[in-house]
């Protein structure tokens, strides 16, 4: 926390590397309209708001670990979700915006706007549970959207990577949902889970890329990364051989 003279410096949970993007055309409606929310609300943050109002606006949405030492209030309730709207900066909210088209958009074609919601919801708050058990009661606040994307990252490999190399977005959404075994056979896939957990590895050692110019919420990741590995079944409209469910 700083003083009013200056905006809070928060934790950003970023990315390190971006992926290719995705044309924005090809863009599941649900994803633009995150990213449009998300960069509505820097732009807000950034050119329209006093520090004094963005201040009690992080204090509010941000998620802070303290604040679950203190009395009861409708931030407890919210703020491990709203967190993950706002942003530390425009190049946070354009690295995650890029990571979020990746695998935001073949997760999102998979299992449909509501689920996607739900989806987010669900995984923002494991992504928070999992930074404030490892914080507990420190005043640290927290924000970004890349404890969701970990969850996103972590869903799409159960279907998304092939055996012969590499994450593919087309038509990937329609394939047979891997098994948690399975998952772990995948040669690609596992390679992507063994580098995934190295990168956050090293962050939470201080020694990422980036690492040294943010304070990278790796807890975060990790918590929406486990989440999204073996939660997903429970949002996935399809069955592991590949038939979608009703309803």
């Amino acid at each position: 926390m700083t003083s009013p003279d200056s905006h809070p410096q928060p934790e950003e949970d970023v990315m390190s590397e971006p992926p290719v993007r995705e044309p924005v055309f090809n863009l599941p409606g649900i994803i633009v309209l995150v990213i449009a929310v998300m960069a509505g609300i820097e732009a807000l943050r950034s050119y329209v708001i006093s520090h004094q109002v963005d201040t009690w606006l992080l204090l509010q949405a941000a998620f802070i670990p303290a604040r679950y030492n203190g009395p009861v209030d409708g931030s407890w309730l919210w703020s491990p979700v709203t967190y993950s709207l706002l942003h530390g900066g425009w190049m946070h909210l354009i690295l995650n915006s890029v990571w979020l088209a990746a695998f935001g958009a073949v997760v999102a074609r998979r299992i449909g706007t509501l689920r996607f919601i739900l989806f987010w919801i669900a995984s923002s708050m494991a992504s928070a549970l999992f930074f404030g058990l490892l914080h507990v009661g420190e005043v640290i606040v927290m924000v970004g959207a890349s404890g969701v994307i970990s969850a996103l990252m972590a869903a799409a490999i159960r279907f998304a990577f092939s055996q012969r190399g590499g994450f593919i977005s087309k038509n990937s959404h329609l394939n047979p949902r891997l098994t948690l075994g399975q998952t772990l056979a995948n040669r690609s896939a596992f390679t992507f889970l063994i580098i995934w957990f190295g990168i956050n590895l090293l962050a939470g050692f201080g020694v990422a890329p980036g690492a040294g110019e943010v304070a990278i919420a790796w807890e975060a990741h990790v918590g929406g990364f486990l989440f999204g590995f073996f939660c997903f079944d429970y949002f996935d409209p399809y069955r592991e051989d590949g038939a979608r469910v009703r309803g």
